[in-house]
């Protein structure tokens, strides 16, 4: 069953109870004095206390109407939210005709009052043993009521405060809850920022290893990148030098040839042609050697 339900229903129970215990106040507070001027009976309660617990009850029953008002939107279907607002009309009608009887009730105790006053004063006046006997009955009746009196304002006023402490009591629960709530957040919020501190700090971590592997890449490839250089510049540098070497041997070479070819220019043809010589091959200056490289 639904909780709304289930509340709505043990409301109604509370209100059927709490009338009928109003409405026993509302007839007792009618019948009040009446039981003097019958056997000479006592209250069991005083007009006052009766008063009392009928404001009571007619609280409770005005409190019960305000809670079913606000559970009636909540139910499940239309026809019981229906239901319940007809309900709750007739709880304001008869509310309104406690009230109306309540005030009905304290007139007709106050003409019994009166009535009951007048005949205890013919009464009185009239002498005898009957009188007498009344007499210390009413100065009795009036120490105990009011020490009964005394006795259910002490308890009046400690039910007020047992109800103010209640109150606070709620109060402080209320707080209580609300700064558990907002603990529990500010523990997630927390939650939150310590994860997202833990992915930065991991990220800062890995920007820094990258950071290192770069910069050894970048010092091993300028390294390998000088080496080169070097490498390449000292080849070249061996290399100039070989050919001007070679050049220059070459050129040697050629000139010594030419300086012994003009002294020999009147040599037989035969002699210059012998099978055991080899020609000479005239190799042009001007042809330069290519570097490989």
């Amino acid at each position: 069953m639904d909780e709304v339900v289930v509340e709505v229903e043990k409301t109604k129970r509370e209100w059927e109870e709490a009338y009928e215990k109003t409405i026993g106040h509302i007839i007792s507070i009618q019948q009040y004095g009446k039981s003097r001027r019958g056997d000479g009976g006592e209250e069991k309660f005083s007009l006052q206390r009766l008063n009392g617990l009928a404001q009571d009850g007619l609280s409770l029953l005005n409190s019960l109407q305000f809670n079913l008002d606000l559970l009636a939107p909540q139910l499940p279907s239309d026809d019981q939210v229906q239901s319940t607002q007809s309900l709750l009309e007739t709880w304001k009608n008869q509310y309104h005709s406690l009230r109306v009887n309540l005030r009905s009730a304290n007139l007709q105790a106050k003409d019994n009052m009166r009535k009951a006053a007048q005949e205890e004063r013919e009464l009185l006046l009239g002498g005898g043993t009957e009188s007498t006997v009344l007499r210390r009955k009413r100065q009795a009746n009036a120490g105990v009521t009011s020490d009964a009196e005394s006795i259910t304002e002490s308890l009046r006023r400690s039910r007020q405060l047992m109800v103010q402490e209640v109150e606070r009591s709620t109060n402080t629960l209320v707080a209580f809850d609300e700064s558990t709530g907002v603990l529990k957040k500010a523990e997630s919020e927390y939650k939150g920022h310590r994860s997202l501190l833990s992915r930065t700090r991991n990220l800062l971590s890995t920007m820094q290893r990258q950071d290192v592997i770069d910069r050894i890449i970048l010092i091993v490839g300028f390294s390998l990148f000088v080496f080169a250089v070097v490498y390449v510049v000292s080849k070249r540098i061996g290399i100039l030098k070989l050919q001007r070497m070679a050049t220059a041997a070459i050129k040697a070479q050629l000139a010594g040839k030419a300086a012994k070819g003009v002294g020999d220019d009147v040599m037989p043809l035969g002699q210059q042609f012998d099978g055991n010589t080899v020609p000479t091959v005239n190799i042009p200056l001007q042809q330069r050697m290519h570097d490989e490289l």
